[in-house]
């Protein structure tokens, strides 16, 4: 029988269940989805029931294969998410949605109470983001649902939860209080006080490193169970394990994400403004992260591009860069794009294309978006000097955002990664005793390295 680490890699749409071997490689895989449901609001939210049915009984089946032997299990999930606990273990209420709408005076009233709201977020490294941090959430079913608070007995990371499942320890770690819960004060590596104010203390469970695992009997089997990790913390991981130098880490999707896991400052205010929050790695300390709405943007407007030209909306895939067609933009550059999910003060009025054909529209329209992803990157990157790069997520196939940002990014060595593993693996490897090389990247996620183009 093969020795494996089972994971499971919780999405908000996909649920998903991996078994790798001693050397990260993926040996079993399948995933599931669930319809939401509501909660007594109306609003649409995860059936934790069905989650937790299909949790047990997937690795309760393959527990009794008679090809793989379990050894450890650990799960990654989504954040900004909390799972309430009653007295007698059970859950109390639904796992409330952070795109829910938070009440304008339940925020007015916490700001009254514990800001200057920008204090508060250079503190906790939390933007005002309603139901996106968890904090929040918690005080506002203090206040809005005060009889439902009090059935309350523990409040569990969503990571933390799914954990609880297969141990029933309440427990709590960094990476998910310090994912923009509002929770953490970065400068008291502690809760920040007004956590402590409003008696939340008492209902979040003890805190433990996120490599800490519970060695228990598993319907007669002895395994190792992790305590969980949220998925932007675990994806980071295998980047901070294998490589020895600073580096960004650019995590591009819907949301694209620069991640830097070696700045020692606390956010200032120009961080804030420039939308730069804090996640934490596993060791409790913080990741400055900036962030940018790229794939939603990008998706908007090569929808727009296709109809206004009149190609298939999947034709932008096929555009590879050229040089000549990015020389000839180049000569009348400004910007012709008005951004729909981007808050840009520059951006016109409206969207005029003053081009005949899609190819040309299609690399103005990227030289635009890559121009705000170096800005984001450089905020990101701060004070610190880091020469190395990494992207992955999406926009790493994407000929022209690569090339243009490794052209507009000279200074740092650029590379991509292609995994579709990401927090999955880092999930294996935060439970795992092994360490990894600098030749870890390249074996499991087709590192391939990029090279400014030639100035003519």
């Amino acid at each position: 029988m093969k020795k494996v680490t089972a994971i499971f890699d919780i999405g908000k749409t996909n649920k998903k269940f991996f078994l790798f071997d001693a050397d990260y490689q993926e040996v079993y895989r399948e995933y599931t989805t669930f319809d939401t449901i509501i909660d007594e609001d109306g609003h649409p939210t995860e059936d934790l029931k069905s989650l937790q049915d299909w949790l047990k009984s997937v690795f309760d089946r393959v527990l009794k294969s008679d090809k793989y032997n379990i050894k450890a299990i650990n799960f990654s999930t989504y954040g900004a998410s909390l799972v309430h606990l009653g007295e007698n273990g059970d859950v109390v209420t639904p796992l409330y949605n952070y795109t829910k709408p938070l009440d304008s005076k339940i925020t007015s009233s916490f700001y009254d109470k514990y800001g200057p709201e920008e204090e508060m977020a250079v503190s906790t490294g939390s933007s005002n983001d309603g139901m996106l941090n968890s904090g929040m959430q918690l005080y506002w079913l203090k206040y809005a649902k005060p009889k439902v608070f009090k059935k309350i007995r523990y409040s569990l990371h969503l990571p933390q939860y799914i954990s609880y499942v297969f141990t029933g320890i309440p427990i709590s770690e960094y990476t998910s209080i310090g994912c923009h819960t509002a929770l953490w004060d970065f400068s008291k590596k502690d809760y920040h006080h007004w956590v402590y104010a409003e008696g939340f203390n008492e209902i979040l469970p003890p805190i433990v490193s996120t490599e800490t695992s519970i060695n228990m009997n598993y319907n007669g089997k002895r395994i190792k169970i992790g305590v969980g990790i949220h998925d932007s913390s675990a994806a980071l991981l295998p980047y901070v394990r294998s490589i020895k130098k600073k580096f960004i880490l650019v995590s591009t999707g819907t949301w694209s994400i620069a991640l830097n896991p070696f700045s020692d400052h606390l956010l200032t205010k120009d961080d804030i403004a420039n939308n730069c929050i804090n996640y934490m790695r596993i060791n409790g300390k913080p990741v400055k992260s900036a962030r940018l709405f790229l794939g939603n943007e990008y998706t908007i407007q090569v929808k727009k591009l296709s109809d206004y030209f009149k190609v298939s909306e999947d034709y932008h895939k096929s555009i590879k860069f050229d040089y000549d067609t990015y020389l000839e933009i180049l000569k009348n550059m400004k910007p012709i794009f008005r951004w729909e999910g981007i808050i840009n003060e520059t951006i016109p009025k409206e969207t005029k294309i003053t081009y005949d054909n899609f190819v040309h529209a299609y690399h103005h329209l990227m030289i635009e978006l890559v121009l705000l992803q170096v800005k984001s990157i450089k905020v990101a990157t701060g004070d610190d000097n880091i020469e190395k790069l990494y992207i992955e997520g999406g926009f790493s196939d994407n000929d022209v955002y690569i090339k243009l940002l490794t052209h507009y990014l000279r200074n740092m060595e650029l590379r991509t990664t292609d995994s579709s593993l990401g927090s999955a693996l880092g999930a294996a490897i935060a439970i795992s005793d092994s360490k990894l090389n600098s030749k870890f990247l390249k074996k499991n996620y087709s590192l391939k390295e990029h090279v400014p183009f030639i100035i003519k």
